[in-house]
């Protein structure tokens, strides 16, 4: 955009009192996100070298920090709700208005306002001396897509008389927001230390006594107490065969379910012990349950 255009663009933007309503969440999500594409840090020395863009940069900072405040109130307020234990109504109408934005089976793992919602309530720390190479095998971590992990509560119908396990579970998104959406307990089994560090902390902030974090490798943790078990793809090759015949022992004393995403999700059709509740398919959450 030329100057005279992100002049009009941060004008508008000055005058329009209703952004700062607090219905309008996700216009600010969006408002956000032009910020950041026109006025980014990386940006920011070569935009600012003129005076009348160091003008309209500050304006642009002023309305970011205006806009972010506004939807911390949000963040804070829903935090509060959980940490009180409330039923989780207002946080599931919030998902819901983002919902209407961008669908809530869009395939594909990219990132959409639903997980900036979630992040603004969770406010997950970012882990410092993470592995930098997680070894053979294993796969770098992602976190889940939020679209993805209410589809993964949907599709599994998970409930309070659930155990979730999510193996890989990194920074903790899928037991956290599992638990406080349907008040199920939830097991994240990570191997990495700084990882569940985080983990631990954003849930013990919250007050989510049902939720567990373990650091441990999953081929060796104990799965005796779950019913629904979920994978983002955390390993593939032996990792993967290995814990799909321990799920498989464990399922012969009682029905488990078992969640993918991502290319896990072809080995475990592979699985004569398992069928599919749909067809399996590497951008959507697959579940399967034993065919016996």
């Amino acid at each position: 955009m030329v100057t005279r255009d992100l002049h009009r663009f941060i004008a508008q933007l000055e005058a329009d009192s209703s952004l700062f309503e607090p219905d309008r969440l996700r216009e600010r999500l969006a408002v956000l996100d032009k910020l950041d594409a026109y006025f980014g840090e990386a940006d920011s020395q070569a935009f600012t070298a003129e005076p009348i863009h160091s003008l309209i940069y500050e304006r642009a900072s002023e309305l970011r920090s205006r806009l972010d405040g506004a939807n911390s109130a949000i963040y804070q307020s829903i935090r509060g709700e959980v940490q009180q234990r409330a039923q989780p109504d207002r946080l599931l109408r919030w998902i819901e208005i983002c919902r209407e934005h961008t669908g809530s089976r869009l395939p594909g793992l990219a990132y959409d306002y639903l997980d900036e919602l979630i992040s603004g309530i969770l406010q997950l720390r970012e882990p410092n001396n993470t592995m930098v190479h997680p070894g053979p095998e294993r796969v770098f971590y992602q976190p889940t897509p939020v679209r993805h992990i209410l589809h993964l509560i949907e599709m599994s119908a998970l409930s309070e008389t659930d155990v979730l396990v999510d193996l890989g579970s990194g920074l903790g998104h899928v037991p956290i927001l599992a638990s406080i959406l349907t008040g199920a307990s939830s097991i994240g089994i990570e191997v990495d230390a700084a990882y569940v560090a985080t983990a631990r902390e954003c849930a013990h902030s919250l007050g989510l006594n049902q939720v567990t974090f373990v650091q441990q490798d999953a081929m060796e943790a104990d799965l005796s107490t779950g019913t629904v078990f979920y994978m983002y793809t955390p390993f593939t090759g032996a990792p993967l065969r290995t814990v799909l015949s321990r799920l498989r022992k464990e399922n012969s004393s009682r029905t488990i379910c078992v969640c993918t995403l991502g290319p896990c999700a072809l080995a475990v059709a592979m699985e004569p012990w398992l069928r599919a509740s749909t067809i399996p398919d590497t951008e959507h959450v697959t579940c399967f349950r034993s065919s016996d």
